[in-house]
């Protein structure tokens, strides 16, 4: 069987990708590598700006359902500081907020709504090559079990920053002190307070804290490959987590207060290093969405938000040009005009995310500005403004 389209990548990117073409009566083969539900190193949140897009696709209810109580406050945690401010509204929500939940259950919902809709999935395979073929493109996909080819006409590539595959994304540049590394982490009964989503500032790094589905708050942080070596090294726990929790605890009053009471759920996910920025969104008759294709600094909170809407951004275009997109005739049309909206919709969000990673990492740079936001706390609900938390994606007519 010849696919109209193959995803390589089962994430939010990919699996609404899948849902969307599948729905619209594209022949669709999704490969992932990794058995669902699995966790995932990620923040959790997804932003009132991307309720629409949910209802949609069709699995609002089951997010709403789900998910853990609206965020209405943004906060900053940093040193002695504790601030509070109004998460900025967005009239496209119909009156809602945003809120978190597991990927373990969001990567389920959408996958299986994808599944639902007709669309193939070869789960858990990896996708080993992706090279032109007489109609389109081969992907080759491998499991215990064997191997295979997928033949498909077009070739979208959903499989996350920090997939390494030289046909998808080149491989990591040299190491450097400066490197981030992510982790994550759940905690039961703690004390932050409900509604809130603070920013966590501490030495090196930066990260959030926010309620989750099931009572749980999730914890997730960014930190320098320097700063990490140096918490192993001061205060020699069996995981590296361990030592970065209590670094950002002896940085920040409010985690240690949240946490007082509070007990790990689960192991310590880690990942990196992640390198944010601006990536190819189309190239050699391949579609990137995702990650892949773009990402901010965690700091902002909008990676999942940012990648389903990029695949939105991308198959409204697919579908509104089946024809000329499945024979190849558009294609290059079709990833210029991806390319334009994905810019307009994602740059700036992704070059504001640089400037709030770079500044509250440098501990003397904070010192300056600091004192401003205690003075001043509507700051936050302008940068989450800046952010995207605010502005609906809207596709080009």
């Amino acid at each position: 069987m010849t696919y109209d389209a193959v995803i390589i990548g089962a994430g939010p990117a990919g699996s609404t990708a899948a849902l969307m073409l599948a729905r619209a009566g594209w022949a669709v083969a999704v490969v992932e590598k990794a058995r669902f539900p699995r966790r995932k190193v990620c923040g959790e949140f997804i932003s009132a700006t991307s309720l629409p897009l949910l209802q949609e696709i069709g699995v609002a209810a089951q997010f709403l359902e789900r998910a853990g109580p609206e965020v209405r406050r943004v906060g900053l945690f940093a040193q002695e500081t504790l601030l509070e401010s109004a998460m900025p509204s967005t009239k496209s929500a119909g009156g809602r907020w945003g809120r978190a939940l597991g990927r373990e259950q969001l990567d389920l919902i959408l996958l299986e709504a994808a599944a639902s809709a007709g669309a193939r999935l070869f789960q858990p395979w990896s996708a080993t090559d992706l090279r032109p073929g007489k109609d389109g493109f081969v992907c080759s996909i491998a499991a215990k079990s064997g191997s295979e080819n997928l033949c498909a006409r077009l070739a979208i590539a959903a499989p996350g920053s920090w997939e390494r595959n030289t046909w998808i994304i080149p491989e990591a540049k040299e190491n450097k002190p400066s490197d981030l590394f992510a982790f994550k982490a759940h905690f039961a009964d703690a004390d932050l307070p409900a509604g809130l989503m603070p920013l966590l500032v501490f030495p090196g790094g930066y990260g959030g804290m926010v309620h989750s589905d099931g009572g749980r708050v999730t914890l997730s942080c960014c930190i320098r490959r320097d700063m990490l070596q140096e918490c192993r090294r001061r205060y020699q726990t069996q995981h590296a987590g361990d030592a970065v929790l209590l670094h950002i605890r002896a940085s920040c009053r409010g985690v240690h207060d949240a946490l007082r009471h509070a007990r790990r759920a689960g192991a310590w996910l880690s990942s990196g290093p992640i390198r944010p920025g601006i990536r190819q969104r189309y190239s050699a008759g391949v579609f990137r969405i995702g990650n892949i294709a773009g990402e901010a600094h965690p700091i902002v909170a909008e990676g999942i938000s940012m990648a389903m809407q990029s695949s939105w951004l991308l198959c409204r275009q697919l579908i509104a040009n089946q024809e000329g997109a499945v024979s190849g005739r558009a294609r290059a049309e079709i990833g210029r005009a991806y390319q334009a909206e994905w810019q307009r919709s994602f740059a700036g969000r992704i070059h504001a995310a640089s400037v709030f990673a770079h500044l509250v990492m440098r501990p003397n740079i904070a010192a300056l500005w600091l004192p401003t936001l205690k003075r001043f706390p509507g700051i936050l609900t302008f940068g989450a403004q800046l952010s995207g938390k605010a502005t609906q994606v809207v596709a080009a007519s």
